[in-house]
């Protein structure tokens, strides 16, 4: 009883803000093909199972210093919903993600490379 009544006034005085990110990037497409990928081209950087149909993006390493990390949940401007960071790309990319096309290779051909505008949210505790 006691310690979750201290838990309850320790969580009540904290406050967390939202932290708002807008950037332009390089899009271009991968699905899941050991051509573009590796032995396990259904397994990410991260250890995540794609699945086709999934709404997810890999990012370049820059970006995940940027608070783009692990599972975090992605607005692309122009496309419905959210997309959820899932994989991690090679160290020599730079502002770029790569949006998951599942294994429809002529979609991601037909995508090609774009800019885009991506946005996301981050909590900073104060």
């Amino acid at each position: 009883m006691k310690l979750s009544f201290f838990l309850l006034i320790f969580l009540s005085s904290c406050t967390f803000a939202k932290d708002y990110h807008v950037l332009e990037v390089t899009a271009t497409a991968f699905t899941s093909s050991r051509a573009e990928t590796d032995s396990t081209p259904n397994i990410t950087a991260w250890g995540d199972r794609l699945k086709s149909g999934m709404k997810c993006i890999a990012v370049s390493r820059d970006l995940i210093k940027m608070g783009l990390k692990h599972k975090t949940k992605v607005r692309i401007r122009g496309f419905k919903g959210e997309y959820i960071v899932l994989d991690k790309m090679n160290k020599r990319w730079r502002k770029k993600i790569d949006i998951y096309m599942g294994k429809n290779r002529k979609k991601a051909l037909n995508w090609g490379k774009r800019k885009v505008i991506i946005e996301w949210e981050t909590s900073l505790k104060k």
